[in-house]
Parts: structure tokens; C-alpha cells; sequence
């Protein structure tokens, strides 16, 4: 079985929840799953560049990127975070390897608008890196961050990352770890399965917005594109990837 796992930034930004995590996904892996993880970094970026007085603007939940922008990405997100999470994982029993979608064109992208300056969309993932990388045992970490073949970096929305690797990588589940209980209705309630159209609604009417209007964008991505199982699920829960892969009611199920 091969799975991708998402996780959110917040979740990585306490030593605690990312000791867990990586204990809990090393676990999974020696089941004999072919696993990826993909990762975010937002609030470590924003608190980066608030440091050195740089402001972030995001429109419809995407950062927009200057090159001061992409500086910080090169030096939090394919740097700092990723390092820390293939660290945990190593003490936790696991081959890490840090890769961010630069790396041998694992995921290659184009710009999105330019009103976003360097935001990327991914087009394509190398899936044959990660097939050996997993086929050998090792556990790849990607950064959400990725190039093209003229040497352009791009800041990409993690879940979008997430969704193009799985998508590449022929994942039979994508899960979403983040930092709350799934997507909530408008009672405020979290909605236990949800149609793609379902998705739409809740972005047509202002429910879903920021963030998850981003989150639930990329996870329409994967379920179009193929992916059998998206999961928006709360990566705080005790042995939430586990609970997931025994088909568990966690979160929010996404579903064609």
C-alpha cells in the first residue's frame, strides 16, 4: 500500500507534536507501507519573516512570494522544518530523507498568477524518485517548495504539493494532518464525509475560506485525480495515522 501524509506547520513547530508524529509515522511505515510525507511550514515562515519586518499577504489562502519571500522558504521550509522532522523521524526508527521538489525535478511547477509572484503550480512529480527511495526502505520528507527546468523556484501550497506527489506516486490514500478536528458546516459542526461538489458549496458560500478553502481545493485535486482516499483529519489526535489506516471515523472523508 503506498499512503502520502500531509502535515500541517503548526503541528511541527512544537518539539513534542513532532517527536509524536514521527514516532507514530515511523511506526506505520514498518507495517510495510510505502510511505511519503509532505510538510508545510506557514507559521514558522510568517514568524521568519516578521522577525526581519517583511509583512505576508496571502490572497485566497496563498502566500504571495517576493524573492524575500522565497529566501525564507529555501532557508525555513526546505531548511529548518525540514531538517528538524527528518531528525525526529531518525530517532524514531526511520530512513528519513529530506528532499524538497527541487531535488532531482521531483516536483516541477509553473507560476499561478502573477499578482502571487513566485507561487507555483505543480504540473508534474518524478514519481520514479520516490518509488526507489520507498522501494529501498527509506522514508522520503518533501519540502513544499519546487523548481522548473529553467532554474525558477516556486513556493507551492503544501497541500497542492501533497496532492501532486500522491497524484505521481499513485497513492492509494492522501491524508491531511492539521491542526483542527476536519472541516466544520456552518453549524460549526465537523462534517463526517463530504462530495466534491460538497466542497464547492462550502467555498461558494464563504464557509471554507483561507486555509481550508486552499485545503479542500487541493483535496477535490486528489480526488479527481485518481487518489482512492483524502482525509482531512486533526494531527493532534494519539495515534491518528494509525487510526486512519484501520479505517477509523477521524476527521473529515472526501469522496467523488
Amino acid at each position: 500500500m503506498r499512503l502520502v501524509v500531509k502535515l500541517g506547520g503548526t503541528l511541527l513547530d512544537s518539539e513534542d507534536s513532532r517527536t509524536r508524529l514521527a514516532r507514530e509515522l515511523a511506526g506505520i511505515q514498518k507495517r510495510g507501507i510505502e510511505l511519503v510525507v509532505v510538510h508545510g511550514g506557514g507559521k514558522q515562515m510568517t514568524r521568519f519573516l516578521t522577525e526581519r519586518g517583511i509583512e505576508s499577504r496571502f490572497v485566497g489562502g496563498l502566500r504571495v512570494s517576493t524573492p524575500e519571500v522565497i529566501d525564507a522558504v529555501l532557508k525555513v521550509l526546505a531548511g529548518t522544518v525540514n531538517h528538524q522532522l527528518v531528525s525526529a523521524l531518525v530517532g524514531a526508527g526511520a530512513e528519513a530523507v529530506g528532499l524538497s521538489g527541487i531535488d532531482a525535478a521531483l516536483t516541477e511547477a509553473e507560476q499561478l498568477a502573477p499578482d502571487l509572484g513566485a507561487v507555483g503550480k505543480p504540473v508534474r512529480t518524478n514519481a520514479k524518485l520516490l518509488e526507489v527511495l520507498c522501494g529501498s526502505g527509506f522514508l522520503p520528507v518533501v519540502a513544499c517548495v519546487a523548481g522548473d527546468r529553467r532554474g525558477n523556484v516556486y513556493n507551492v501550497n503544501a497541500d497542492q504539493m501533497a496532492v501532486a506527489c500522491a497524484a505521481g506516486f499513485r497513492a492509494d490514500q492522501l491524508h491531511f494532518l492539521t491542526d483542527v478536528d476536519g472541516v466544520k458546516g456552518s453549524d460549526g459542526n465537523i462534517i463526517p464525509q463530504m462530495t466534491t461538489a460538497d466542497c464547492k458549496g462550502l467555498i461558494a458560500s464563504g464557509i471554507a475560506t483561507g486555509g481550508m478553502q486552499a485545503k479542500l481545493n487541493a483535496a477535490t485535486e486528489g480526488i479527481r485525480g485518481g487518489i482512492g482516499r483524502v482525509v482531512i483529519a486533526p494531527g493532534a489526535m494519539a495515534d491518528v495515522a494509525a487510526r486512519l489506516l484501520d479505517g477509523d471515523s477521524v476527521g473529515t472523508k472526501l469522496v467523488a
